[in-house]
């Protein structure tokens, strides 16, 4: 099994200089991002797409690290009815798949996406709970929209050689195993997975063991990152929108067209928190073995966003409890 670090929070410095960071973690692998939401801070993407001489020379850079690439992300929404953000996360995720495939790589992290409330709209509608048949009529339009795309990239990925694993994340299409297993039945796709991240499970209160277990063979890569519940839920509920809108003079990070990530509730329902400060090493020893009996092989990367802890800090913390939860289920 390859434990390892989703590289996002290091973006402000070069590959080299976290290579280093993460193997004094005791981790041995990195995943990288490739476009969509974040830019390709740590891999010349454009370089390589399509030129596997490059590829071969840029892997280089791992040679001596301890640490080697497993997998890429382009997490994004490739479906968003505005093309000003839909069309270039798309693209963006094509052109991932081509890299991966130059780069000898298998896996490729994105999200499903979420397409508009009807044609002509212009912004992504979310349906949390379908209990009105305008709801279910929303979810239609949005297969409609759906299933020719994620069709298309099941074929990409199977010419270069990739499994595409979609986050359960909320705000798409697909968040649960179900609506992930909806998206097979529609497609009949076989080159998409699963990228299990416990962390949008555990606000939704799904079981991230259990899921792998029943999901089995279609978990193809997973992430941990740890959620607290907080005790504002009692009043709130996990669905909150208290967010608070950032104004352009401050540092604000953009996601798409016109679009920016907004402030954290002060008083949250949850917060992402650095493994080990919502669930114990204990659980997630479990969480590695469920992973580990499905692909041996498999890679689990720390996600760091915890916003109590620098970057580095919060992979260091992040890592101890892997390391150790690793060693409790017998896997190091």
């Amino acid at each position: 099994m390859h434990l390892g670090l989703y590289t996002a929070p290091l973006h402000d410095r070069p590959l080299a200089d976290v290579l280093p960071i993460v193997a004094e973690a005791g981790l041995d692998a990195v995943e990288l991002n490739t476009g969509g939401f974040l830019p390709a801070a740590h891999i010349p993407v454009e370089a390589l797409d399509g030129d596997p001489a490059a590829a071969r020379e840029w892997l280089r850079v791992f040679e001596g690290t301890g640490v080697s690439l497993q997998g890429l992300n382009c997490n994004g929404n490739p479906l968003h009815p505005d093309p000003r953000t839909g069309e270039r996360h798309a693209e963006d995720l094509r052109r991932s798949i081509r890299v991966a495939g130059a780069l000898g790589q298998t896996r490729v992290v994105c999200m499903s996406g979420l397409p508009g409330a009807e044609p002509g709209a212009g912004q992504p509608t979310w349906v949390v709970n379908a209990w009105s048949s305008r709801a279910l009529d929303v979810l239609e339009h949005q297969w409609e929209v759906a299933v020719p795309f994620w069709t298309e990239i099941d074929a990409l990925a199977a010419e270069h050689g990739v499994t595409v694993a979609l986050e359960l994340h909320p705000q798409n299409l697909v968040f649960n195993p179900p609506s992930f297993l909806e998206l097979l039945e529609r497609t009949g796709a076989r080159r998409l997975g699963v990228e299990l991240d416990a962390s949008h499970l555990f606000w939704q209160q799904m079981d991230p063991v259990h899921v792998v277990r029943r999901l089995g063979r279609h978990v193809a890569h997973a992430a941990v990152k740890d959620v607290r519940i907080n005790p504002e839920a009692a009043w709130c509920g996990v669905l909150d929108n208290s967010f608070r809108r950032l104004s352009p003079d401050e540092p604000r990070t953009q996601i798409g067209a016109e679009e920016f990530v907004n402030e954290w509730p002060s008083a949250s329902a949850w917060d992402f928190v650095a493994l080990g400060r919502g669930h114990d090493a204990g659980y997630w020893a479990e969480f590695l073995t469920a992973l580990a009996e499905v692909d041996p092989e498999m890679a689990v990367h720390i996600e760091h966003e915890d916003t109590s802890l620098g970057a580095v800090e919060g992979v260091q913390e992040a890592a101890a409890v892997l390391m150790e939860a690793a060693r409790v289920a017998g896997l190091r």
